[in-house]
């Protein structure tokens, strides 16, 4: 069981990426093979957090398996996550960073399909999460939006330059 085949991808932009080659994976029961062509945006993480779990690492086969199998819906949300979480632990991810994804998916999906077990384990994950990740997270978004305040300010000077000498600031925007 695993990953059967290496990921071959290619950048589309500065957000999203297409698999160039298909990614098998060998389930218990099934195959998933995530065709060529395949977009994603790997781990979907908000920019406040990328700083503990960036939207590429070890990790990043099981992130592209779980957008195939929620956006083609092979399989229900619930079994989607939990693949997700089995394979990031075939990936060695660590058991806290795996289960703290596996619980910003379940809220992601909301939920839906969770068992009263399954609901209070994610409760025993996700509240410790958000106490562990709730001062580090206000601190890095207060200074992305101070950042972009810097960078727009920079845009709108620039502006004001004769055109033959302008730097070409590019236009600040705010992602998340």
């Amino acid at each position: 069981m695993g990953f059967t085949s290496s990921l071959v991808v290619e950048e589309i932009d500065g957000e999203f990426w297409k698999v160039r080659e298909p990614l098998t994976y060998q389930g218990a029961d099934e195959v998933f093979e995530i065709p060529a062509d395949f977009r994603t945006d790997f781990a979907s993480v908000p920019r406040p957090l990328v700083w503990l779990i960036p939207r590429y690492g070890v990790y990043t086969r099981a992130a592209i398996l779980h957008d195939f199998l929620v956006r083609t819906e092979r399989v229900s949300r619930a079994d989607a996550d939990g693949i997700f979480r089995r394979t990031l632990r075939e990936c060695d991810v660590s058991r806290p960073r795996r289960w703290m994804m596996w619980a910003a998916v379940r809220l992601g999906g909301g939920l839906r399909g969770i068992s009263p077990a399954a609901f209070a384990v994610f409760l025993l994950i996700a509240v410790p999460s958000v106490i562990f990740l709730a001062i580090p997270t206000v601190v890095v978004t207060v200074f992305l939006v101070l950042f972009w305040c810097v960078e727009l300010i920079a845009w709108v000077v620039d502006r004001f330059v004769p055109p033959d000498r302008r730097t070409r600031v590019p236009r600040p925007q705010m992602r998340t």
